[in-house]
């Protein structure tokens, strides 16, 4: 798969509603693609958060206490927030098929922030965005 073609999956992940095509570019370049096993844990809940993942091919199940809560699938997106926290990781991630993932790595996007800006600020419009509206929900 082409850097290019991860861009439609990029602008699927809210955080990078607001960039531009070549600041998805950006991100894509200083992202890898890697291939997952059937039955991989691919994050434990409780770990560091270091990557953001996006899911090319494949499906996942998102296990909480011991709980399958939710099923991934080509398109979805989990992690992103610790691109910007490196916090711990909330909930295990489980690969339920073979997997091939886009993974986006902190450390690089964090360089890239502050190289660029504009996608910096973006991201924050973004995010007061999504705070307002969990302060504010629609009908609330």
């Amino acid at each position: 798969m082409s850097r290019f073609d991860y861009l439609e999956p990029l602008r699927n992940i809210r955080l990078f509603h607001g960039c531009s095509d070549k600041e998805l570019e950006q991100v894509a370049r200083l992202s890898d693609e890697v291939d997952i096993a059937e039955g991989h844990r691919i994050v434990e809940q409780g770990d560091s958060a270091r990557e953001a993942f996006v899911i090319l091919e494949g499906t996942a199940t998102v296990v909480l206490d011991n709980r399958a809560i939710a099923e991934l699938s080509v398109g979805d997106h989990f992690g992103e927030l610790a691109l910007l926290d490196g916090g711990t990781r909330t909930a295990n991630v489980d690969a339920a098929t073979p997997m091939r993932l886009l993974v986006i790595h902190r450390p690089a996007f964090m360089g890239l922030l502050d190289e660029q800006p504009g996608i910096a600020r973006k991201i924050m419009a973004t995010l007061a965005g999504i705070i307002r509206d969990l302060e504010h929900p629609p009908g609330g």
